[in-house]
C-alpha cells in the first residue's frame, strides 16, 4: 500500500504552518527517513527555525533546554523505531518540571505494525503516562480532511502550554513514496475549503485563556489561616519564571518573614532582600540553630527544593499549616504534611496576597535567621577567599559572583546543583537559573544548555560534572554555535557518591560507584572548536572564566578535583559554619 503522490509533504507543510501560526517556530531536528516529510516542510517554512543535531537525545534535550528559557515549546521531530525511544528522558524530564514540549515522531502505517516490518516499534503510548496529551495521527490518505489535522495540532499545542505544562506526543504515520516534492496540486486541494485560513495567518482553533487569579475572598482567607503566625517561615522551591521569584520576593519582604530560596527560585542569586537567607543549608546543619528555630507555619511557594537538609528540618518541625502554591495539581508532599494546596502560578498568589496582609514588622525570629546566616555566609567566604586549592565549591561560588549579567547558569545534577544551593556567592548577578531537577538526571545537560542560549539569545555558563559530560559529549557540537561557557568539574568519577554511606568499604566503592575514568577533555574541546583551558589555581580560574565571557564564544574550562579531597572541603566548610552560628547564638545570648 502506497501514499497518493504529494500528499505526505502536502499533509506536513499544513502541520508545520499550522504550529508556526500557533506560535511554535523552533523545530529540533535529527536525521532520518520516515519524517523526511516533516523535516522538508520546516526546512521550507520561511518562518520556522530549526536545529539539526545527529543524536535524538540531545535534540530533545535541546527542546527542553528552549522550553525552560521562553515557557514555550519547541517541536522535536524523530524519526521511527529506537530514535523515538531516545526522546523518553526528556519527556521525563519535561513531565515532571512543566516544561512544555510537542512531541512529533514518524511512525509506520499500521498495516506494518507488529509484522516484524524494519525499524517499527509500537510507539502509541512510548512516554507512558508522562505526555500531557498524546494522539495517534493516521497515515495521509484519500479521505483526510485538513480541518482535522489543524484541530489536532491547535489541541496538541493548548495542551503542552495548559497548567500544567509538559510534553504532548503526536505520532505522526506515513506511507512511502516520502521524499516525495510533487506536493502542489494536492496541498492545493487540501486547502481549497479554508477559505478563512487561507487569509490569515491565526491558527484554525483560537483557544482564549482565562487567567485563574486569586479571588479578594480567597486571599483573604488564606491570610486569615497565617494572620496568627508568630514564627513563619517562607519558602520558594524551584521557579521557571523571573517574574514568578520576584513576586516572592516582594510578598516575603512584605511578611517580613525569613525567605529560604533554592538556588532555581529565580529568588536567590543576585537578589538584595533583607529577608533573604542566604546560607540557609549551612544554618541547618547546626543541631542548636535546629531545635530552636522551629517554624509554627510554612508558606511554600513553587516546585521542590535542592536542599535535603531543609526537607529533613521541616519534616521534624512539623508545622502546621503548611501552604503550598503550586500551579499544578499533581501531589509535592514527600513529607505527608502540607495542610493546604492552592493551584496557580506563584506570582499570581504572591501578588494577591500582597492587597489583602497588611505589613509586617521585623522580629527577633527574623533576625535571630539573618544574623545566623550573615555568619555562616562570612565564615565560608573568609575560607574560600584565602585557599590556595582550586575546590569545586570555590569555582560554582566564583562563577555566580562574576558570571555577567547578560548570561543565564545552568547547573548540571549530581553535585553542581548542590553545591549551588550551598556555596552561590550573594553579590554576583541575577542570571536566569535553569536545572534538569524533574528526575535530577546527569544526561542531556549539554544540550539543555544550548536550548537556553537558543531560548534567550543571550549566553549561557553551565557547571556539570564530568560523567555528565561523558553522558552528552556530543552535544558539545551544539554549544559550538552559542557563547556557552562550559565549566566541567572533572574528579574523575562519581564524586557525589563519597558523601554517601556506599563510599566504604573501598573494593566495592570505586568498582560499582566511583566509577574512574582516567579521561580529561581537551581533545573533546578541540574535536568540537571550542576554546579550551584547564586552571590550577583559584586565580587563574577566574581568569580563564572572566576572558571566556569576554570572549562571547563556546569555551570548555576543565577544572581537575580530588573526589576525597572534595568530600573533605565540604565537611570542613559545614563545621566552620555550624561553629559561626554557635558563636553568633552566644553572642546573642550575652546582649
Amino acid at each position: 500500500m502506497t501514499a497518493r503522490p504529494g500528499i505526505n509533504r502536502a499533509c506536513a507543510d499544513l502541520i508545520v504552518e499550522e504550529l508556526v501560526r500557533c506560535g511554535v517556530d523552533l523545530f529540533c531536528l535529527s536525521s532520518g527517513f520516515r519524517s523526511a516529510p516533516l523535516a522538508m516542510a520546516v526546512v521550507a517554512h520561511p518562518e520556522a527555525r530549526y536545529v539539526m543535531h545527529y543524536d535524538e537525545r540531545g535534540s530533545a534535550f535541546f527542546a527542553v533546554g528552549y522550553g525552560r528559557a521562553t515557557l514555550r515549546p519547541a517541536a522535536w521531530i524523530t524519526t521511527s523505531g529506537t530514535a523515538a525511544a531516545n526522546g523518553l528522558p526528556a519527556v521525563v524530564e519535561a513531565a515532571l518540571d512543566g516544561v512544555p514540549m510537542l512531541l512529533l515522531t514518524a511512525d509506520r502505517p499500521p498495516e506494518l505494525r507488529e509484522t516484524g516490518a524494519n525499524q517499527t516499534i509500537d510507539q502509541v503510548g512510548l512516554f507512558a503516562r508522562y505526555p500531557r496529551w498524546e494522539f495517534d495521527m493516521p497515515p495521509p490518505g484519500e479521505d483526510s480532511r485538513s480541518e482535522t489535522l489543524l484541530t489536532t495540532v491547535d489541541q496538541a499545542v493548548y495542551r503542552a502550554c495548559s497548567s500544567p505544562m509538559g510534553p504532548v506526543h503526536l505520532n505522526c504515520m506515513f506511507r512511502e513514496p516520502l521524499a516525495d516534492e510533487e506536493a502542489g496540486t494536492v496541498r492545493h486541494t487540501f486547502v481549497e475549503n479554508l477559505d478563512s485560513w487561507k487569509k490569515n495567518t491565526t491558527p484554525w482553533t483560537t483557544y482564549v485563556h482565562s487567567e485563574r487569579r486569586l479571588e479578594l475572598r480567597t486571599a483573604e482567607t488564606v491570610w486569615n489561616t497565617l494572620r496568627t503566625t508568630k514564627r513563619g517561615l517562607f519558602v520558594a522551591g524551584r521557579l521557571l519564571s523571573k517574574a514568578d521569584g520576584e513576586a516572592a520576593l516582594r510578598l516575603a519582604h512584605h511578611l517580613r518573614w525569613p525567605l529560604v530560596a533554592d538556588v532555581a527560585s529565580q529568588a536567590r542569586l543576585g537578589a538584595e532582600s533583607d529577608v533573604l537567607i542566604h546560607a540557609a543549608d549551612q544554618v541547618l546543619g547546626n543541631e542548636g540553630f535546629r531545635s530552636a528555630m522551629v517554624p509554627d507555619a510554612v508558606l511554600h511557594v513553587g516546585g521542590p527544593c535542592v536542599s535535603k537538609r531543609l526537607l529533613h528540618f521541616l519534616a521534624d518541625a512539623r508545622p502546621s499549616p503548611y501552604l503550598l502554591v503550586r500551579d499544578c495539581p499533581d501531589r509535592l508532599d514527600p513529607n505527608h504534611q502540607v495542610t493546604h494546596r492552592i493551584e496557580m502560578a506563584a506570582a499570581g498568589f504572591c501578588n494577591a496576597l500582597l492587597e489583602v496582609a497588611p505589613p509586617g514588622v521585623n522580629s527577633s525570629w527574623l533576625e535571630t535567621w539573618r544574623n545566623a546566616s550573615s555568619a555562616a555566609e562570612r565564615a565560608i567566604d573568609d575560607c574560600l577567599s584565602a585557599t590556595a586549592e582550586l575546590s569545586e565549591p570555590f569555582v560554582v561560588r566564583a562563577v555566580t559572583r562574576h558570571i555577567p549579567d547578560s548570561h543565564a547558569l545552568v547547573l548540571g545534577s549530581s553535585m553542581p546543583i548542590r553545591d549551588g544551593d550551598m556555596f552561590a556567592a550573594i553579590d554576583g548577578a541575577l542570571p536566569l537559573v535553569a536545572t534538569n531537577r524533574g528526575a535530577s538526571g546527569i544526561d542531556g545537560t549539554i544540550a539543555t544548555a544550548a536550548g537556553v542560549a537558543c531560548g534567550t539569545g543571550a549566553p549561557v555558563t553551565v557547571i556539570l560534572g564530568d560523567l555528565a559530560l561523558l553522558h552528552d559529549l556530543n552535544s558539545l557540537s551544539l554549544v559550538a554555535s552559542h557563547a556557552v561557557v562550559v565549566v566541567v568539574l572533572n574528579n574523575n568519577g562519581g564524586g557525589i557518591f563519597h558523601f554517601l554511606s556506599v563510599a566504604e568499604p573501598e573494593i566495592y566503592f570505586e568498582k560499582c560507584f566511583g566509577t574512574p575514568h582516567g579521561m580529561t577533555f581537551e581533545a573533546a574541546a578541540e574535536q568540537f572548536s571550542l576554546t579550551y583551558s584547564r586552571p590550577t589555581s583559584p586565580e587563574a580560574f577566574v581568569e580563564a572564566y572572566l576572558q571566556a565571557c569576554l570572549r562571547g564564544s563556546a569555551t570548555l574550562i576543565e577544572v581537575g578535583t580530588d573526589r576525597t579531597q572534595n568530600r573533605e572541603v565540604h565537611r570542613h566548610l559545614l563545621s566552620l559554619a555550624a561553629a559561626s552560628v554557635d558563636d553568633q547564638q552566644q553572642k546573642e545570648s550575652r546582649q
